[in-house]
């Protein structure tokens, strides 16, 4: 800065990534057939903790995950307790079903970390299906995935209590490979307790209690920034134990 001059200039915000050959749903289109899409879409980056979609309103925009991560939530009427539904990444999207139906939107969507979206309207996203075939199977089987998710986690609300319902979500969560020794899993970043209860409506502290008990039990551990599951089959064993 030269001399006299006062204050400071902030650097330029990064421009914004602007395709969408990462999104799953596109995957089968052809680089030009993308790109003309792309030219419909509205681009935005969201920070982290801002909402996307506010439950029950009357939009129908679809949004693509270009970067970052957005979580799928919904409270209770006091507004005390959280539900997550799911976190969808880099190459997922949300607001279809709202798209298809019309109808109000289902769920209240955040961004977990700074993103950055793409969103068509219902119209162009509807069409978009009818016109890119393999788009429209992506698409549907997608829409199969959601459903099964759903079911599952119906039948672990039904039949496990709160304890194996948090093993199962470690399982849910874990990732194996990468070098580790057999048996055994990660879970990285180490899981926030409220996030875990979120997902299998139980409360924090239960959470806090069931790993505490696995770590005492030698099935878990803490290394670094990640949680180890010392032990898969015998946690997979403990999850289905008194199952209805």
């Amino acid at each position: 800065m030269r001399a006299g001059e006062k204050g400071s200039h902030k650097p330029p915000q990064a421009e914004l990534p602007r395709s969408l050959a990462g999104i799953d749903v596109f995957a089968c289109v052809d680089a030009a057939s993308r790109q003309a899409i792309e030219r419909r879409c509205a681009w935005r980056r969201w920070a982290a903790g801002e909402q996307i979609i506010d439950r029950e309103t009357l939009s129908n925009d679809v949004y693509f995950v270009v970067s970052g991560r957005v979580r799928v939530v919904d409270y209770s009427d006091t507004g005390h307790r959280e539900v997550i539904f799911d976190e969808i990444g880099p190459g997922g999207y949300f607001g279809e079903l709202a798209a298809i139906d019309g109808e109000p939107r289902s769920a209240n969507i955040l961004a977990a970390e700074e993103t950055v979206t793409a969103s068509l309207t219902a119209d162009a996203f509807v069409d978009m299906l009818f016109h890119y075939r393999e788009a429209g199977l992506a698409f549907m089987r997608r829409l199969s995935e959601i459903v099964r998710q759903s079911t599952a986690r119906i039948m672990d609300l039904s039949t496990l209590a709160a304890q194996n319902r948090i093993y199962a979500e470690l399982l849910r969560q874990a990732k194996t490979g990468g070098g580790r020794p057999p048996n055994t899993a990660v879970i990285h970043p180490v899981p926030v307790h409220s996030d875990i209860a979120a997902r299998v409506s139980t409360t924090r502290e239960t959470v806090a209690r069931v790993l505490s008990d696995l770590a005492h039990r030698g099935l878990l551990h803490r290394e670094h920034d990640s949680l180890v599951i010392l032990d898969l089959q015998r946690l997979t064993d403990l999850t289905q134990r008194h199952r209805d």
